[in-house]
């Protein structure tokens, strides 16, 4: 689908040449290549995992993971939408993990051998949930910081960088005994705001 929008499908894709023709398509090639390394470098494991997961032995998974990006760069080249590359490339690799998979149907659901590769690589990002249940507690807890009094917030914050409670004393002249109090104070808030 040349003017649609619509991402090339990886055999299109494959199908076209790498080579750039004047030095403004070397510039562009380049930001594309840049573009594609931080992508791979972003979803190379999480897509290595998605196609063992459909048993293809690691070396065929690897192997897919590296045409994917092949393709992204050439989708990339032939100036097609940037609109939901991850999804584009999940696609991608959706497609050729299958084809790989069909074209040998002898292979194995999933081997126990596979499944210890795909778990020395867990995903280190949290999952959506986690994602979204983290960033509502930092909220909460930078409205309850923000609730408190100036004091508090710059004993806290002063404790927070690794000053000693001395040192937090001498620097905002207060006491001892008024800098322990007040940073009891204010974790206490963060606490109670961190279980509720």
């Amino acid at each position: 689908m040349e003017g649609s929008g619509q991402p090339a499908s990886a055999e299109q894709a494959c199908d076209l040449p790498l080579v750039a023709c004047s030095p403004e398509a070397g510039d562009a090639a380049l930001e594309i290549e840049q573009q594609v390394m931080s992508l791979f470098e972003q979803y190379r494991d999480p897509l290595l995992r998605y196609s063992l997961s459909f048993g293809v032995p690691l070396p065929d998974a690897e192997e897919i993971v590296q045409e994917v990006f092949l393709a992204l760069f050439r989708h990339l080249r032939l100036g097609r939408s940037r609109e939901h590359l991850p999804g584009w490339i999940f696609r991608v690799a959706h497609n050729l993990t299958l084809k790989r998979r069909h074209a040998n149907r002898r292979l194995p659901i999933a081997t126990m051998e596979q499944a210890e590769i795909a778990a020395l690589r867990p995903d280190p990002k949290p999952n959506p949930e986690d994602a979204c249940s983290e960033a509502q507690r930092q909220r909460r807890l930078r409205a309850v910081v923000q609730a408190m009094p100036a004091l508090d917030r710059c004993c806290l914050r002063m404790r927070a960088a690794g000053l000693r409670y001395r040192e937090i004393a001498v620097a905002l002249e207060i006491s001892l005994g008024s800098v322990s109090i007040s940073i009891a104070r204010s974790l206490g808030k963060l606490l109670r705001a961190d279980r509720g």
